[in-house]
């Protein structure tokens, strides 16, 4: 490709030109173009990667790998050695002593295209659909090379293989601003996939929109995704999985990332994975849950008729009503509950807590800080029975329409709560005989 002047047009997304002369390239020419040291008759090889460490805003190319046949070892030669590229070879300066470059080393935070980037999957969350990265648009410039584009077209591959007068359709770039290579932690670096969303974007998507994006993927692309989630995010896009996703999305966790995500997630949610596990992997994960915890699941994964004590949360916010509102509000805000269970305050007497009565949020938020609890509050209180099954739980919650129902004995001491999507959302599939 010929050297351009300044006032060419650059792509969409590309950073602005200096005022001078620069190149527009596609790694699909550059991969197999010889290397020459000095003159067109030194011939050192052709290139088998370049390779880029990631920076803001866009990466910047820090060396040729050039593998070579014979069993010789592969070269690693700096960017800084590039001396010019043209048409048809990449001019450098020679090695000292005339030798060849010392070998390839990886480096923290390093990527080589071939290897990467190209082939590789980009999950388009605007469109909810997966695209192929076919080739890497590249800007050259006062000696440096940044990537500026991924291009999903067909097109990349007319070009690999000298094709380029096929081409009819135009290139799809997605700019490099919005592809980021996930830092693996469960897969190697050699099965990364991009994202056209950012880390944070990531964390806002709609769960169920992330669960069905992450379910048209595969096999390493699937895991790579997913070992990027934090663990919160990770364990609400396990809930909204199919069963078959959940198996590929658990499996191949490692087991302290296995050990944080579980604990993001409810009794029945557990019991709802561990049910379409299977039966050697699930006592697998079994052995990170706490003793107690591990017990109530078994019940109700081998119990068709699982109760509403063994599926309870233990984590609801009590108060006497004795207690204003105001006080009530600061302890709210000074506590690190999860949102979804600041729905209700329930109103609990004595040491041995027996409910008599229950305040939604919103109520107190709407009442004056020195109004008492026991002066809003609600009584006789819906409550569940702690022998209720599961259908009696969902005729409860289709009757009154609660977030939580307070789950008690036969002495109305208060036990622990029932969330909602925990039973009308089928999160609990009991085992097969």
């Amino acid at each position: 490709m010929n050297e351009k002047p300044a006032n060419t047009t650059s792509k969409p997304g590309a950073p602005s030109a200096a005022p001078e002369e620069f190149q527009l390239l596609f790694f699909s020419e550059i991969i197999k173009r010889r290397i020459c040291a000095g003159k067109i008759s030194q011939k050192v090889g052709k290139v088998t990667d370049l390779v880029f460490k990631l920076s803001e805003p866009y990466p910047e190319a820090v060396g040729i790998y050039v593998e070579h046949s014979g069993g010789h070892p592969n070269e690693f030669i700096p960017w800084d050695k590039v001396v010019k590229i043209e048409d048809d070879a990449i001019f450098i300066t020679p090695a000292e002593g005339g030798g060849p470059y010392p070998a390839f080393v990886d480096q923290k935070g390093w990527i080589l295209l071939n290897d990467h980037l190209m082939g590789r999957t980009v999950l388009d969350m605007d469109g909810r659909r997966t695209e192929v990265v076919n080739d890497v648009h590249l800007l050259y410039s006062k000696g440096r090379m940044i990537i500026v584009h991924v291009d999903t077209s067909f097109n990349g591959f007319l070009r690999k293989w000298g094709l380029s007068r096929l081409i009819s359709s135009k290139d799809q770039f997605i700019s490099w601003r919005y592809v980021q290579p996930l830092s693996l932690e469960d897969a190697g670096a050699t099965d990364a996939v991009s994202l056209s969303v950012t880390h944070k974007q990531i964390k806002d998507l709609p769960t169920e929109d992330l669960a069905d994006a992450l379910e048209t993927l595969s096999g390493k692309e699937q895991e790579a995704v997913f070992s990027a989630l934090d663990s919160g995010k990770a364990a609400e896009v396990l809930v909204e999985a199919e069963p078959r996703a959940q198996r590929q999305l658990i499996a191949n966790v490692r087991r302290e990332k296995a050990r944080t995500i579980l604990s993001e997630m409810s009794v029945p949610q557990l019991a709802d994975l561990f049910s379409v596990l299977p039966h050697d992997h699930m006592i697998q994960l079994m052995e990170l849950l706490p003793t107690d915890q591990a017990a109530r699941i078994k019940a109700i994964v081998s119990d068709r008729e699982a109760t509403a004590r063994a599926l309870m949360s233990a984590t609801f916010i009590t108060a006497a009503k004795e207690m204003n509102v105001g006080d009530i509000l600061k302890q709210i805000r000074g506590s690190k509950h999860e949102h979804d269970i600041v729905s209700y305050v329930y109103i609990v007497a004595g040491e041995d807590n027996v409910l008599v009565g229950v305040v939604d949020l919103r109520a107190i938020v709407l009442a004056p800080d020195d109004a008492k609890l026991g002066d809003i509050m609600v009584a006789p209180v819906v409550s569940a029975q702690q022998d209720d099954v599961r259908d009696d739980l969902a005729g409860l919650f289709a009757k009154y329409h609660y977030r939580m129902l307070p789950v008690v004995d036969a002495q109305d001491h208060l036990l622990g709560v029932i969330h909602y999507n925990d039973i009308m959302r089928g999160l609990v599939t009991h085992a097969r005989p």
